[in-house]
């Protein structure tokens, strides 16, 4: 089971890291274009704070939480478009102040959950810890678009084991979300981290295999990169097929990213 408090701890740290990276932007970069069609790093922040604000509002007030599914689900396509869409025009250090208060709000809601505590989502329902691993693949996402968008090359951290794991745990999702059906036999998951650990997922003698740098591997399942410019192989046609819908997010099946010319 996963010390609960490190996995908050790494929800934390991953937030002020990327607080790190906008905190200093001026207004032009904060309306600078991420690879995100429409969205600006003004959105990817506001899209952040909205999430937050709802993952609060799940692990806090069921009921309430409930009425925003359904309110979502009359319009499943649009309904983080316009989450964002909201928060993006408030002025940028508005908008970073809302941000850290939502987020500071979350993590004391989480730490004082009690032992057990399931939290609905959009999704399954979620422990405490699943909860914060989300919020850390989502915050590393995102972040990701905004890198990109300044031309940043981040250093990999230890954290992005959390992005791996919820990537792998989501794989019957991803075809869920298709409507093809998941196989049934687990896969073999073997990601190299940068510091030399392997990360390893499912059955060492399991016969399909996904092999390849940790990195590539939490693009791909982020929808951060296309399959073709990432190190990242598979053996088995089912594991083959996974790497061409995998998504580590709920909600509906994204387009990802288009591959760069040439490819890797």
């Amino acid at each position: 089971m996963p010390d609960v408090a490190a996995v908050i701890d790494d929800m934390r740290d991953e937030s002020q890291e990327l607080d790190g990276l906008v905190k200093g932007l001026s207004a032009g970069q904060w309306a600078a274009a991420t690879p995100a069609p429409g969205w600006s790093i003004a959105h990817q922040i506001a899209h952040l704070t909205w999430t937050d604000g709802v993952a609060l509002l799940a692990a806090t007030d069921a009921g309430a939480f409930a009425a925003e599914v359904a309110e979502a689900m009359e319009a499943p396509e649009s309904f983080v478009d316009r989450g964002a869409e909201e928060l993006a025009v408030l002025a940028p250090d508005a908008l970073l102040a809302r941000w850290r208060d939502g987020r500071g709000r979350l993590e004391a809601a989480l730490r004082d959950a009690p032992a057990g505590t399931r939290i609905p989502w959009y999704g399954p329902p979620m422990s405490v810890a699943s909860m914060a691993t989300a919020r850390i693949m989502e915050t590393w996402a995102h972040g990701q678009d905004i890198a990109d968008a300044l031309g940043v090359t981040r250093a990999p951290t230890a954290r992005l084991r959390h992005v791996a794991r919820i990537g792998v745990r989501a794989r019957d999702y991803a075809y869920l979300v298709r409507g093809i059906k998941a196989p049934e036999e687990e896969f073999r998951v073997e990601l190299k981290a940068p510091d030399g650990e392997l990360i390893a997922f499912g059955a060492q003698d399991a016969p399909q295999r996904v092999t390849g740098p940790l990195l590539d591997f939490c693009l791909l399942v982020t929808q951060r990169a296309h399959r073709d410019d990432l190190a990242v192989r598979a053996v088995g046609p089912d594991a083959d097929q996974w790497l061409d819908i995998a998504q580590a997010f709920a909600g509906p099946a994204g387009p990802g990213r288009a591959p760069r010319a040439g490819g890797k």
